[in-house]
């Protein structure tokens, strides 16, 4: 249905336009996730305990992270709309607002990080064997809040103004800094063979600490980094505008951020509690479940790509006021998307059981991990059109049915499927993916029908209030 109703024929210069945006993010996610691997693949040569440690508590950063986030959006939308319609000045002085909520909120959660730090594992329901070690990687990773938030935030302002290639930039700097670090960090003192020759090889062996060392390092270099592009930034530097508050701006930038922030903690939340399910199956059932989501997480690359470009056209064709290149953006990249995501998903269904190898040499986890990829992959294509369609709101402001459409997803659907499956039932990890897959599959119908409708175009009059 969803096929038919889209123009058949692509707007080859928007298409164009959309791979010109789209591909920087698309390497910038591939190389975090390349860096993501290799984490993964050298914590999980420590051990499964160790990859359980480090992954018990990753859902409750992304609960933290989803704040700056959402920030990230609100300025996203004001931005890529005053862009559009060539109103720099307002562009910028909404970048220099951003700079100080940045400070603000930052702080904050660092504070926040530091109190709640030795909490966090018990609440997550970790293993009483790993769970000193899980609360100590939590706080070494989420510590530097403030320099997340300026990488997160003013990577999220460049982009609204079509810059796609400086995060990208700072990205990649940032991945080849953890891996070094890891390198050093994780393994103690050994000898190594290079071209034949056996030679020394420093260390400091700090294990799983030593990971998150190398990983706040990172971060830390990355928040700085993008702070002085974006202060340097010809467009949509803050040099020389006001940093106190600026409610003209705040207002119209909180109006969109506040639904998507709330959708991210309900939804991050969620994961929490998703995370507190499979915890309580076991070290196994932990590990295979961290393997599989870092795996799964590379063949999201397409889709993720497509919601930056998505978000940013949009933006700037509404401020522009220019109807039909509204229209002609999701009739180009939502069949565009469906088509990516398709090959994605066909790729990890084929190379699943190789790449659970690459993290563990557990045969179970692999054999678990396995059936789990295999089953999601199947519903990847149908992941994409929520994800685009997600994108297209953000940019024109639209994150209210948003809100309740993840929340409902994540609740009814993912932790209520997944409590019922795994502590009634006492069904395993597979019964709890199926859950997060029928999650997704319910996010695609409901972001379908709210895309066909025209609800999510403000200049469609006939849902102008919509």
């Amino acid at each position: 249905m969803l096929k038919n109703k889209l123009n058949k024929k692509l707007d080859f210069a928007m298409l164009s336009v959309i791979f010109a945006l789209a591909w920087p993010t698309m390497l910038e996610e591939l190389m975090q996730t390349a860096v993501q691997y290799i984490d993964t693949a050298m914590v999980g040569s420590l051990g499964t305990d160790a990859t359980a440690a480090v992954g018990a508590t990753g859902t409750v950063g992304w609960l933290v992270l989803g704040v700056m986030n959402a920030m990230g959006v609100g300025f996203l939308a004001f931005i890529a709309q005053a862009f559009g319609a060539g109103e720099r000045e307002k562009a910028k002085a909404a970048s220099a607002q951003a700079v100080s909520m940045t400070v603000v909120i930052g702080l904050f959660m660092t504070a926040l990080v530091f109190m709640l730090s030795s909490a966090v594992p018990r609440w997550m329901n970790v293993d009483l064997r790993i769970r000193d070690l899980a609360g100590r990687y939590f706080l070494i990773v989420y510590s530097p809040m403030l320099f997340r938030a300026a990488s997160i935030v003013f990577g999220t302002v460049l982009r609204s103004v079509g810059d796609t290639k400086t995060p990208m930039r700072v990205g990649i700097v940032v991945n080849i800094i953890n891996i070094i670090a890891n390198f050093l960090l994780i393994y103690p003192t050994r000898t190594i063979s290079l071209f034949g020759k056996a030679l020394p090889m420093w260390g400091a062996g700090w294990g799983v600490e030593g990971a998150g060392i190398a990983s706040a390092f990172s971060f830390v270099v990355g928040g700085s980094a993008m702070t002085v592009a974006l202060f340097r930034h010809k467009d949509i530097s803050p040099n020389g505008q006001k940093f106190l508050p600026n409610m003209k701006i705040l207002k119209p930038c909180i109006k969109v951020g506040i639904p998507n922030m709330f959708q991210r903690f309900g939804t991050s939340l969620g994961f929490v509690v998703f995370a507190a399910l499979i915890n309580a199956l076991g070290g196994m059932s932990t590990a295979a479940h961290t393997i599989a989501n870092t795996v799964e997480s590379a063949f999201y690359i397409p889709g993720y790509g497509m919601m930056a470009a998505a978000a940013t056209l949009s933006g700037n064709a509404l401020g522009a006021k220019n109807k039909e290149k509204l229209k002609s953006l999701g009739k180009t990249i939502i069949p565009l998307e469906i088509g990516l995501m398709i090959i994605s998903g066909g790729l990890l269904f084929i190379f699943a059981e190789p790449l659970m190898g690459i993290f563990s040499r557990d045969a179970e986890v692999i054999a678990l991990g396995t059936t789990v990829l295999r089953m999601v992959a199947i519903s990847e294509p149908f992941y994409g059109v929520p994800i685009v369609v997600e994108g297209m709101m953000q940019g024109v402001g639209k994150t209210v049915a948003p809100l309740y459409f993840n929340i409902s997803g994540m609740w009814l659907i993912r932790i209520l499927g997944t409590y019922i499956c795994t502590v009634h039932f006492g069904m395993g990890l597979i019964s709890a993916w199926a859950c997060m897959i029928g999650h997704n599959l319910l996010l695609f119908f409901l972001f379908s029908g709210y895309y066909l409708s025209g609800r999510w175009n403000p200049m469609n009059d006939k849902h102008k209030k919509a």
